[in-house]
């Protein structure tokens, strides 16, 4: 008889604490002894190799994974790695053990691991193994709109928190040579190097980060997340432990919520306005899974437009020398526009922005340039360390106005810059070119003399480039261009569709009239580009 396994398959939730599917794994092994617990994660070459990850997710991954297997050795268990897939692990497994159940949490991920969970599922079925999912999130599966939505969400971080399995499990070798055989070197052919300054990953620098910023950096988080330069103390900076599932979300509201509670209790052994930047904090919380649930609900968000009425609205195959010359000129943060060219300069030594200068940096290409969103998009996927799909291709298309119920928001980077960067010191500190240029001139450079270029070392077209179009110019046009497909989209049966399912609802009902709370649920989705918030 064959010894008998529960494989945890481990995907973006690399914990041990809140953690449904190990509970339940260890659980109903603790009732069969006999029964022996894996952890798997499996770097799948489906999954790695698309185009929207990038060599630091695969270098972030690599750190939680080694904080993670220290974790599991500490409960009794090894964290084991295949880089064969996890289709074939399973089959190599089922030859040497008995497998008698899969447990994993529902991920909301891009459209390759969707189509691996496909065929993970028939896998399952075909071998009579069953697959036991769990919710990780507030992300609910087959739901069929938004209408109590919130509800289950604020149920979900109600509920308590899953314990660290204690007792110590009985280790085997579990098939030594099976393991060494497909702990293969990870290799998916990366173009682009590491991010020098990005953020570590594992469980400790998590903890550090989150409990910095509900003990003290909180309290600059209202009025101090819209600045390139503020946010990044202001804000929380959990994003990428949240998108990896190194903390939980139910995990990370408790904490929350308890801070609170302490802080309304003893209020004077914490900074001012720490618990309003708290408050403030939650109530993105919310919005986190408010985006991951359009990609659930409806995942061909990543590579179609939401609403109809714009397709083809911009060129989606980049077919002409101008397109593909104004692509590369944002990707590479040489656009002449110095806060956009700054944002794009942080980024690539970074993987982080805040999220107004992210939704700036989309509302550029997709306006101002006239690129198509998906290959944008899959720049920045690749840019953002903390990149979570969901939220991620909702934000990409509400910041193109693709999705038929969004307000137009167009961002003036100029505009921007004197409101973001009023002294220039951001766009001083990423642009060295630009170091010497006096504020009056630091954000329209090419309107110096070539006088004042020469005397500022910043010559246009020599050490900085200029810009290629007129911003107010490509405004103009972008709105003209914009209006008629949102005209034919407005009354539309499709409009209608998309705000039953997308639209979010009021969180707390007000004594609002009936006809307010109807227009507030007409898809006037927060203007939050979520996933930096964090």
């Amino acid at each position: 008889m064959l010894p008998e396994v529960n494989i945890v398959w481990l995907k973006r939730d690399l914990r041990i604490q809140d953690h449904a599917a190990l509970y339940e794994a260890t659980k109903q092994a603790h009732d069969v002894p006999q029964v022996l617990v894996l952890p798997v994660f499996s770097w799948d070459a489906s999954v790695w190799s698309s185009p929207d990850y990038a060599q630091q997710h695969v270098a972030f991954v690599r750190e939680c994974l080694d904080s993670l297997k220290t974790e599991l050795q500490h409960i009794g268990l090894d964290l084991l790695e295949s880089a064969d897939g996890i289709v074939n692990f399973l089959n190599a497994l089922s030859k040497t053990h008995h497998i008698v159940g899969l447990y994993s949490h529902e991920e909301t991920g891009n459209q390759c691991t969707y189509a691996l969970d496909q065929e993970v599922a028939q896998w399952c079925r075909q071998h009579q193994v069953p697959w036991h999912e769990y919710p990780q999130n507030g992300v609910v599966r087959r739901l069929k709109n938004r209408d109590h939505w919130h509800a289950i969400w604020e149920k979900r971080m109600a509920l308590p928190q899953y314990p660290v399995p204690r007792v110590k499990l009985v280790k085997s070798d579990l098939g030594l040579t099976l393991l060494e055989a497909n702990n293969k070197a990870i290799n998916f052919n990366k173009p682009e190097a590491d991010k020098p300054l990005r953020q570590k990953g594992g469980r400790e620098p998590a903890l550090k980060i989150l409990h910095s910023f509900l003990n003290g950096r909180a309290s600059r988080y209202r009025g101090g997340i819209s600045s390139p330069i503020s946010s990044v103390e202001a804000g929380s900076r959990i994003s990428p432990y949240l998108a990896w599932g190194v903390l939980s979300i139910k995990e990370v509201m408790h904490t929350l919520r308890m801070q609170r509670v302490r802080i309304k209790q003893s209020p004077s052994r914490y900074p001012n306005n720490l618990e309003a930047g708290l408050k403030g904090f939650e109530s993105r919380l919310h919005w986190h899974c408010h985006f991951m649930q359009k990609l659930e609900s409806e995942p061909e968000i990543e590579y179609r437009g939401l609403h109809s009425a714009f397709d083809g609205v911009r060129d989606e195959a980049y077919a002409d020398a101008e397109t593909s010359q104004k692509l590369e000129r944002w990707k590479t943060g040489k656009t002449g526009w110095p806060l956009v060219d700054a944002c794009m300069a942080m980024l690539n030594q970074t993987g982080w922005i805040n999220f107004r200068m992210r939704a700036m940096l989309m509302s550029t290409a997709s306006y101002l340039y006239w690129l198509h969103w998906r290959e944008t998009g899959l720049h920045l996927a690749r840019e953002f360390l903390d990149y979570e799909p969901g939220i991620h291709w909702s934000q990409v298309q509400m910041q193109s106005g693709t999705t038929g119920i969004n307000t137009l928001r167009i961002y003036n980077p100029i505009k921007q810059a004197r409101d973001q960067d009023p002294e220039g010191a951001f766009v001083k500190q990423w642009l060295p070119a630009l170091k010497h240029v006096p504020k009056v001139w630091i954000f329209e450079p090419w309107l110096m003399t070539p006088e004042l270029q020469q005397r500022y070392g910043c010559v246009i077209g020599q050490d900085y480039p200029a810009p290629i179009i007129s911003v107010e110019s490509a405004i103009k046009a972008a709105r003209i261009k914009m209006s008629a497909a949102k005209q034919a989209a407005s009354n539309s049966s499709e409009t209608r569709q998309i705000v039953q399912k997308h639209a979010s609802r009021k969180f707390k009902p007000s004594a609002r009239s009936k006809k307010t709370k109807e227009a507030k649920t007409k898809g006037n989705d927060t203007h939050v580009y979520q996933q930096a918030l964090f």
